[in-house]
């Protein structure tokens, strides 16, 4: 078989991956435009008449407060965990410290302990701190869940910066603040993109200390998504619609920073 022909066959094999895989996404935005009859129907159909009644229905329901706050906690979270996670890469990276290596596995093995093994504790401080249902408190919570990867990916990345321009910055008097923010910073703007992008999806789609921690005023959105499912039976349109109202922020967010995702991703892939 020619190599011509076997790049068409592994092209329409990643076609059919990619189909695969946009195929459940494809029929949720598609239930979420059909009427609760129209959608609950099996077969589903595909030439029922769309409508936005599922999508009107979501926002009229209180939406807003929980969106609000999975916005305030991830933005939060992701901008507290740049500013702690950058110093503390540059410092492993490119000024190291003794057995920082130590320090590394330290901050992955943090990441090893399942998190249901936390929740109690955590719950119990927050009880007995007045914190439940504070949204400040799930933004810190975020944080120290977020912290260990972030440095450990800006570690990575910081150490593809040229130690001469470093050097030169120091010679030419500047600063630490001054190299970290004129220098380090424009040069692993994509890794730190990457990097911002991977805590704020993984605050945003946070949900057991959500669920456990919050209540009626620091609800998010995948909370208040879970409430749709009640006793009274399951609105698949109105579900699907939340869904996909709940999926956008992190799917723009995914498409704006895609050019420096790829190159924080590979940063350092290539010698």
């Amino acid at each position: 078989m020619s190599a011509k022909w076997i790049t068409r066959g592994w092209g329409a094999l990643a076609w059919f991956c990619g189909l695969v895989f946009f195929a459940p996404v494809a029929w949720m935005v598609l239930t979420s435009l059909h009427s609760e009859s129209d959608a609950a129907t099996n077969p589903p159909s595909l030439t029922a008449p769309l409508t936005f009644d599922g999508y009107a229905e979501f926002f009229d329901s209180g939406a807003w407060p929980p969106l609000i706050n999975s916005f305030s906690a991830s933005i939060g979270s992701t901008v507290i965990v740049l500013l702690l996670a950058i110093p503390a890469a540059y410092a492993l990276s490119i000024k190291p410290v003794e057995k920082w290596t130590d320090v590394l596995f330290f901050f992955l093995s943090t990441k090893m302990m399942p998190v249901v093994a936390a929740l109690l504790p955590i719950y119990l401080f927050a009880q007995f701190s007045g914190m439940l249902d504070n949204i400040s408190f799930l933004t810190l919570l975020y944080c120290s869940m977020n912290l260990p990867i972030a440095v450990w990916l800006m570690r990575s990345f910081l150490a593809e910066v040229p130690k001469e321009i470093l050097e030169a910055a120091s010679i030419d008097g500047a600063g630490l603040l001054t190299i970290l923010r004129r220098v380090v910073a424009p040069i692993a703007m994509p890794g730190i993109a990457a990097t911002a992008l991977i805590c704020f999806i993984f605050s945003w789609n946070e949900l057991l200390f959500a669920r456990v921690l919050t209540g009626v005023v620091a609800g998010t959105a995948p909370v208040y998504l879970t409430g749709f499912v009640t006793s009274q039976g399951l609105f698949l349109a109105k579900v699907c619609a939340a869904a996909v109202v709940v999926s956008l922020p992190v799917l723009i967010a995914g498409f704006a920073a895609q050019d420096k995702l790829v190159q924080g991703l590979s940063l350092g892939a290539v010698k």
